[in-house]
């Protein structure tokens, strides 16, 4: 039997802009890695979030949810 790929789901809008509500890439297995290392990710982290702002993207997760979930992901 071949299996019925399921449609993808739309997108929602806020204000002309696409929501992104996730699933969001987790870092918590970097958590072992140095601590300069980890801030680095963190940075490349925020710099990625902003790069799909930019284009238009408006995120589900608030900026302060983001950066709280991702210094705990990444104990820093």
């Amino acid at each position: 039997m071949t299996p019925i790929p399921t449609p993808p789901q739309a997108l929602q809008r806020r204000a002309g802009a696409s929501i992104i509500s996730g699933p969001w890439p987790t870092y918590s297995q970097f958590k072992g890695i140095p601590e300069r290392e980890r801030w680095a990710i963190y940075e490349l982290a925020k710099a990625g979030r902003r790069a799909m702002e930019d284009k238009g993207f408006a995120m589900g997760e608030s900026y302060d949810q983001f950066v709280q979930r991702v210094t705990a992901e990444l104990e820093i």
